[in-house]
């Protein structure tokens, strides 16, 4: 454990190399109020702290940069009742009263409000189709042989499909279709849906039994969306460092997996290797629980470099991981 006098000469040197980008030197440390010792006690404090692991000098004559265990420590030293500014948290405020809609809009929409914010790449994921109920169910004839399925949800998600039928099928067979399945799955899950009982009509049951077909692929479906993705190519100076990243991000099952990973191990913040995607070393990941009605259905998180502004990443995902259960919850009730 760090004394009080190194984890505030640390703090001074992770907010300042934040702030500039530029290693940092013991003389401008001195002259921080936070710090109040002179130069050639923050000079010998610095080389211990570098010794220990927790900074490093990226050139003989430069100041020094933190490593990974710097932000660590730092970022556990954080008070966990930060509190965004209050511009941005009417930012928020005023998206989700104004939030109206689907639910794929609306998370669509919270990644470009969370990437905006915090200048990083924001990924959010909601909840499973197979853990939300359905609502109403429509079918309409696209092309002789071809049709829509349209599924509403109880979280205000939105399923749709194209499904193939017979020459044979006509208007009022998909009518019956759509009457005989919103008696049988309407309030149910789709988890729970494999079949429906026959109405012994068979051009109806074959609509039927391709619309259960068709849903069927979306019962583990979870909704992706990253936002502010180009802001990571401006972080980082080095060319095959952004490429690494951006495909990194652009595989939703391996986002959907490190956010799930990090939340199971009880992480808010995960710096630099710690998360263990080699892919991803120069990164920090923040991320929160969506959480509505008591129950954990989805994630918000930011990605960006190690150097970022972790009180203001924080409180901002905190917030509106907040905000966004609380939304989805009133508006599935």
């Amino acid at each position: 454990m760090l004394d009080e006098r190194k984890t505030a000469i640390l703090r001074a040197v992770v907010q300042e190399y934040v702030a500039t980008g530029q290693p940092v030197g013991s003389t401008h440390i001195a002259t921080l109020p936070s710090v109040k010792v002179s130069s050639a006690t923050v000079r010998n404090e610095m080389a211990m702290l570098e010794q220990e692991g927790y900074l490093a000098q990226p050139h003989t004559s430069a100041g020094r940069i933190p490593t990974d265990k710097g932000y660590r420590h730092f970022v556990d030293s954080i008070s966990p009742e930060g509190n965004l500014a209050g511009e941005q948290l009417s930012q928020v405020g005023d998206f989700f009263q104004a939030a109206h809609g689907r639910l794929e809009d609306l998370l669509r929409h919270t990644t470009t409000l969370l990437a905006n914010i915090t200048k990083h790449t924001a990924v959010v994921v909601g909840p499973e189709v197979e853990n939300t109920t359905v609502r109403a169910i429509h079918i309409s004839r696209v092309t002789p042989r071809t049709a829509t399925v349209v599924v509403v949800l109880s979280n205000h998600g939105v399923e749709n499909e194209t499904i193939s039928v017979s020459d044979g099928v006509t208007d009022e067979h998909f009518a019956l279709a759509v009457q005989h399945l919103s008696r049988m799955l309407t309030d149910r899950s789709l988890a729970d849906v494999d079949t429906v009982p026959s109405t012994n009509d068979a051009h109806v049951d074959s609509v039927c039994f391709a619309t259960i077909n068709a849903l069927s692929k979306h019962r583990k479906d979870k909704p992706v969306f990253v936002g502010g993705a180009a802001s990571l190519a401006n972080a980082f100076d080095a060319v095959d460092v952004v490429r690494d990243v951006l495909t990194t991000i652009e595989q939703q099952f391996v986002v959907v997996t490190l956010l799930q990973d990090l939340l199971d191990r009880g992480l808010s913040v995960s710096i630099g290797a710690e998360h263990g995607i080699e892919q991803l070393s120069a990164c920090s990941v923040i991320v929160a629980p969506v959480i509505a009605d008591g129950e954990t259905i989805g994630s918000v998180g930011v990605l960006g470099p190690t150097r970022m502004n972790y009180p203001q990443a924080l409180n901002t995902v905190e917030v509106v991981s907040s905000q966004l259960g609380r939304h989805i919850a009133e508006g599935a009730s």
